[in-house]
């Protein structure tokens, strides 16, 4: 059973992040287009987060990804296909203590700029990304061995940041 663990934030998720990819780079290298870390480790003012690294991957063609499952296995990536989000392919690695998630998706996805704009709305606006630190806290306190009902505490608030997001970033590249 996964617990749910938030932990102050850390410069050490920076460094946990630019270690995997390194190695996410040479095993991607023929279809990656670009990768980011983005997630709660990657934004200093959220103040707590899970400590699981979620790293960004954007690739030429998503069909190919799973030409690179076994490399991924070598890696202790564990394959989970879509999980959920049409058009992803997904990888998590440390089973029940996880360590990093890998979300991979193609070139010109929708999802690609969701997550962007998200931890930069989050970086530039430090009182809401306290107020999802907060909230993270008060959950994983309230259920800390509940991890989908902390997941589902949280829904609602992060659809509505995602929307805001999403706004702010049109209203600064109307593009």
């Amino acid at each position: 059973m996964r617990k749910t663990k938030i932990e102050s934030w850390t410069e050490e998720w920076e460094k946990s992040y630019s270690q995997e990819k390194v190695k996410l780079i040479e095993v991607f290298k023929d279809e990656l287009v670009d990768i980011f870390h983005i997630g709660s480790t990657s934004i200093p003012t959220i103040g707590y987060a899970k400590p699981i690294i979620d790293i960004l991957i954007v690739v030429r063609n998503i069909e190919n990804v799973d030409l690179y499952i076994s490399e991924m296995l070598t890696l202790a990536y564990e394959p989970k296909g879509e999980n959920g989000i049409a058009g992803r392919r997904y990888f998590t690695k440390g089973k029940d203590n996880r360590t990093h998630h890998v979300h991979i998706f193609q070139v010109g996805s929708e999802f690609i700029n969701i997550h962007l704009d998200f931890k930069e709305f989050l970086i530039r606006n430090p009182i809401e990304a306290k107020k999802y630190g907060d909230l993270k806290m008060n959950l994983a306190n309230q259920f800390p061995n509940e991890h989908y009902k902390y997941q589902e505490g949280k829904q609602e608030f992060v659809n509505n940041l995602v929307k805001i997001a999403k706004e702010w970033a049109s209203e600064r590249f109307p593009y």
